[in-house]
């Protein structure tokens, strides 16, 4: 198991440029406090448990502070949005923060969900309040537990 410090990132997407993502950086939340997480989600990237109970932790997940080698990105894409095709969507509210590569040879995505607005918000984007963001871990966490692929 690793520590926070030991995470190894790769940033292929960030790599794929402008035409793909954005550079922004998350905007920092006073105190941050963990909730809950997922050990299983934590064994994916290799990380002990026991890091999840540290301000460190806290500090990183929310965004307040960056690893060294995290690239924070807004993805872009386009499709159709009530109705009609729009050339231009995006994450409103959420940062890739890069690629952690784990023991296994696996790659996921870290990405932090209501880390602040980026170019692509539109109204209401952001933040995430936490009722919502409750909801769609413990759907997450059962989707995963009913063997359905799901993001974590």
């Amino acid at each position: 198991m690793k520590a926070l410090d030991e995470l190894t990132f790769d940033n292929r997407f960030a790599r794929l440029g402008d035409t793909y993502s954005a550079h922004v950086l998350p905007e920092p939340i006073d105190n941050p406090r963990l909730v809950v997480a997922s050990p299983a989600a934590m064994a994916l990237l290799d990380l002990d448990p026991a890091v999840a109970q540290t301000p460190e932790f806290a500090e990183l997940f929310s965004g307040h502070k960056l690893w060294a080698d995290a690239v924070p990105r807004a993805m872009v894409y386009s499709g159709h949005q009530f109705g009609s095709y729009n050339p231009q969507l995006g994450d409103g509210r959420g940062l890739l923060l890069g690629e952690v590569y784990n023991e296994a040879g696996e790659h996921w995505d870290l990405h932090l969900k209501g880390a602040g607005q980026t170019p692509f918000s539109r109204m209401g984007d952001g933040r995430a309040v936490l009722r919502s963001s409750i909801r769609e871990f413990l759907a997450s966490e059962a989707l995963n537990a009913l063997n359905i692929p799901t993001t974590r």
